[in-house]
């Protein structure tokens, strides 16, 4: 292991992995902790919740179609939902720095108090601590959250109930939010400009949950991208995937500013973007129920589930060939969520 913490621990890739395997979970470990879904899920009585953190360090706090309160608030109602739960109550601490602008901290919680209602859920304790100026960056914000879940989708986060043949959907474009996040941070500009696509994602899986849909598993797209959230199910899961280039949807500001500064868009992140896993035949109704909800208007099937090189992920090319696709690397763009 690293004897000092460096960007790449944060980035949702391998070294994130090697960190909370071989640090958090060594001294942590027990059952609940064990199994490193979105959210911990436990009985307590006769109800199942479903318990989840998430710390926001964006930088700049405000950036095309959303902020770090709106983030804070989707961020966590999406572990939960993407566990099969219904999100009911968040925490909120906030760390501040001495001079941070009164009216920028209003926006913030004003935000996040607008996302709350928008998602069904009540922020009902919290905690704040001010700390002197260059101790922190503005602002940072702690959320966690706990929902509740029907024992029949309590398979849905571990993924014990995928088959071979299952296909796999996204609910549309990638990339946008660390896009998004960089325009803000480098003054770019583009014609038609690009918009975080931060959202709270509890209503469109709820939808498919009460609708009869087979879903198998679900799990957030965010820090890592697609790539390495496809990287991580696979080798975890020990299951065979393969994805065709083609069918993950990019948009073409996003797909062109990566050519400029040598991204692939596969590692961006995103903050409203759900990789489900659900069985044949309910793909069709899947993709129609999504595409009802403006977060979904562009689901797509981008893969399946194949018995062939289980823990691995492979990927069509939109030039003919075949390739592996791993968990990130190295440093993401940092400090984008």
């Amino acid at each position: 292991m690293n004897k000092t913490i460096l960007l790449g621990h944060g980035s949702g890739g391998l070294m994130t992995g090697d960190l909370i395997r071989d640090l958090f979970v060594k001294h942590f470990d027990n059952p609940l902790l064990d199994v490193l879904t979105d959210s911990a899920v436990a009985h307590v009585g006769d109800t199942l919740l479903a318990f989840t953190t998430d710390s926001f360090v964006v930088d700049p706090i405000f950036f095309p179609g959303g902020d770090i309160g709106k983030l804070a608030v989707c961020g966590t109602v999406n572990d939960l939902s993407v566990s099969g739960a219904r999100p009911l109550f968040l925490s909120s601490g906030f760390i501040m720095e001495e001079g941070f602008p009164m009216d920028d901290l209003g926006r913030v919680v004003k935000s996040m108090a607008e996302e709350a209602r928008r998602a069904g859920v009540q922020i009902v304790t919290g905690d704040t601590k001010v700390v002197k100026k260059g101790q922190c960056d503005k602002i940072f914000i702690n959320t966690a959250g706990i929902g509740v879940i029907e024992k029949r989708h309590a398979p849905v986060s571990k993924g014990s109930l995928i088959r071979t043949g299952d296909l796999i959907l996204v609910n549309g474009y990638l990339g946008d939010h660390e896009i998004a996040v960089l325009s803000a941070r480098e003054n770019l500009r583009f014609e038609v400009p690009v918009l975080s696509d931060v959202a709270s994602l509890s209503p469109l899986i709820n939808s498919l949950l009460e609708s009869g849909v087979e879903v198998r598993f679900m799990r957030d797209i965010t820090r890592g991208g697609i790539a390495t959230i496809l990287a991580e199910v696979a080798d975890s899961l020990k299951l065979g995937m393969l994805v065709d280039e083609k069918d993950i949807p990019v948009r073409e500001q996003v797909a062109g500013l990566c050519e400029v500064y040598g991204f692939n868009p596969l590692y961006l992140a995103n903050e409203g973007k759900v990789m489900m896993v659900v069985a044949p035949e309910s793909a069709d109704l899947a993709i129609k129920l999504m595409q009802r909800f403006s977060t979904g208007r562009d689901s797509r099937i981008i893969g399946t589930i194949t018995a062939d090189h289980p823990g691995k992920v492979l990927m069509k090319s939109v030039i003919g060939g075949t390739r592996i696709i791993d968990k990130l690397a190295g440093e993401q763009l940092p400090r984008i969520c």
